[in-house]
């Protein structure tokens, strides 16, 4: 599958099955996130900001990949400012996919006055760290032991985007 053939839709409850399937895939390999389980839909759904939530699907309706947004902080000092999450099936890296639903998140918190979109990614997610920059995000620093996983001290590389039409 092609990122040409797939398209970036709002994600869906229609998409749950899915969207919690590929989130415990990228949970499975160790390198995308502290969690250890994928979290049901209704937790998902609940946590997510629901205009800043997109799935890349193919003409078939298989999810290829999802990115979703949550508020960082209720203080009103940070309403601007957003953490989000880009899963890919596997099946489907390399395609695209990632850099679609980036761009379509950019543009959703662009046209809702968001002015930084944010994430930790783990340094040895080499994959994730260079779709990020090419969707211009930018390196803040190293979180360096910011958690325990499996058992070990982890790292995470903060980065973020922000928006060119902030004054």
């Amino acid at each position: 599958m092609t990122a040409s053939t797939a398209t970036v839709v709002p994600l869906t409850p229609a998409h749950a099955a899915q969207v919690v399937a590929i989130y415990q895939a990228g949970i499975d390999e160790g390198n995308a996130t502290f969690e250890t389980t994928a979290p049901t839909w209704e937790q998902f759904d609940a946590a997510k900001l629901p205009e800043h939530r997109f799935a890349s699907v193919d003409e078939t309706g298989r999810v290829l990949g999802w990115v979703a947004a949550t508020k960082v902080s209720d203080r009103c000092a940070y309403a601007g400012v957003v953490e989000h999450s880009v899963y890919v099936h596997p099946d489907a890296r390399g395609r695209g996919v990632a850099s679609a639903l980036l761009k379509a998140l950019v543009e959703s918190t662009e046209a809702a006055g968001i002015w930084t979109i944010q994430s930790g990614i783990f340094p040895e997610n080499a994959a994730s760290l260079a779709v990020h920059e090419r969707a211009g995000f930018r390196v803040i620093g190293t979180r360096e032991r910011i958690g325990r996983h499996n058992g070990r001290w982890r790292d995470t590389v903060l980065v973020e985007r922000r928006s060119p039409h902030i004054d």
